[in-house]
Parts: structure tokens; sequence; C-alpha cells
């Protein structure tokens, strides 16, 4: 892998009033991501947010999973093709090729199986969509290098012991991950902590130490 990053991300559209004030910013970048009319599976939906987000913008046929029953229903209430699944289990259903994109935002580093969860969403889309936040940021290097205790940033709101992340993930882990399972990343892009995107030409290592969240675009 070339230390220098790939192919640039499409210039954002005008966001919704929900997306805005969910403050995640990564949802507006997969859905620029996505090309109108797609297929999509968003994995790990919530309370189908981004569902909601490319059916409004990109016109998809959308389609998710999600592990909480609280989730489902907020999903139906609003009229999205929402199933109750877990990434870890429930994948191997799914035909291959099912669908154009396969999204997985925020949630790689809750699963058990990182590394057969991406191998699925690979075999079930053309293309993979996934997002995480970066272990590897600056302020979290300090926090853990300074106070000798586990941070919690803006970015990463939890204790310890309540997290949901069980995989603590940095970008170049997660590029090292790709590699490992022999995914072309065709878009990559980082935030800063504004959620403003990072120069595209800069070194892993720079995107690795300034980057609070990564979204990949991975194919075969």
């Amino acid at each position: 892998m070339s230390e220098s990053l790939v192919s640039a991300v499409p210039v954002p559209t005008s966001s919704t009033v929900e997306e805005v004030a969910s403050g995640r910013v990564d949802l507006q970048v997969i859905a620029d991501l996505v090309r109108p009319g797609a297929r999509v599976l968003d994995i790990g939906c919530g309370d189908g947010s981004l569902l909601a987000l490319l059916q409004e913008k990109r016109s998809v046929d959308g389609r998710g999973m999600e592990l909480s029953q609280v989730g489902v229903n907020e999903c139906v209430r609003r009229g999205l093709s929402v199933i109750q699944g877990d990434a870890d289990r429930d994948l191997v259903h799914y035909p291959d090729g099912a669908f154009d994109y396969v999204v997985l935002s925020q949630t790689i580093q809750a699963t058990r199986e990182p590394k057969t969860v991406l191998s699925e969403l690979l075999r079930i889309g053309e293309r993979a969509i996934v997002s995480f936040p970066n272990f590897g940021h600056w302020t979290i290097r300090l926090s853990l290098g300074l106070k000798g205790r586990m941070p919690v940033t803006r970015n990463i709101p939890y204790s310890w012991y309540d997290t949901p992340n069980i995989h603590f993930c940095t970008m170049r882990d997660f590029v090292a991950l790709t590699e490992e399972v022999g995914a072309r990343i065709e878009t990559a892009v980082a935030l800063d902590a504004n959620g403003e995107k990072l120069g595209r030409k800069l070194p892993w290592g720079l995107w690795n130490l300034f980057g609070q969240q990564g979204v990949f675009v991975l194919s075969r």
C-alpha cells in the first residue's frame, strides 16, 4: 500500500436538518459516495438516519440490519425496510453480490470478528463503505500518555467499562486489515475534529495522527 492517499471525495451536498443535529458528519460523506438509485444495505443502521438520508438525497433502494430492537422500531416508524440482526452472525445469509453498496458506519470496532465482517461486506456488495473512529488520533495518544487512563473524547464519549467498542482500531490498522482481506481502497477520507476533510495527498501517518474519523470505499 502506498503511503499517499487515494482518490478525492465528492464535494458534499447540503445536509438534512436531522443529520446536522445528530452530529454524525460521516453520514453526509457516506451519502455523497453512493451513486443515485443504487441498492444499499446499511449494517448497524441504528435509528435509520443514514438510510433516510440516502433515500432522500440519492433515491436508493435501501435495506437495513440493526441489532437493537429500539433501533429497528424507530426505523420501522420512519417507514424504512429494516430487520433485526447481528453483523457477526447474520451476514452469511445474504447472497453474493446482492447489493451495490454495503455500509458499515461507526460499527466495525464494535463487532466481535472485524476481519470476518469486512470479508462478508465485500462478498455481499460490489463495494463496501466503512467509517470508524480513529483511536490513533493525537488527543487520544496524549491523554493516554499523560494521564495513564483510557481517554474519553467528544468523538469517543465512553468510559472503558461501558464502551460498545471492543476492538480499538487506528487508521493504519484499518489499512493493514484491508490488505489482509485483499480489498482495494477506491476512495478514502479522514475527518478532523470539526468534520473537515484532511488533505487527500497527506501520508497515512498524518491522517492517523490528525484524523478523528475515517471513511473508506472498498472493493475486491
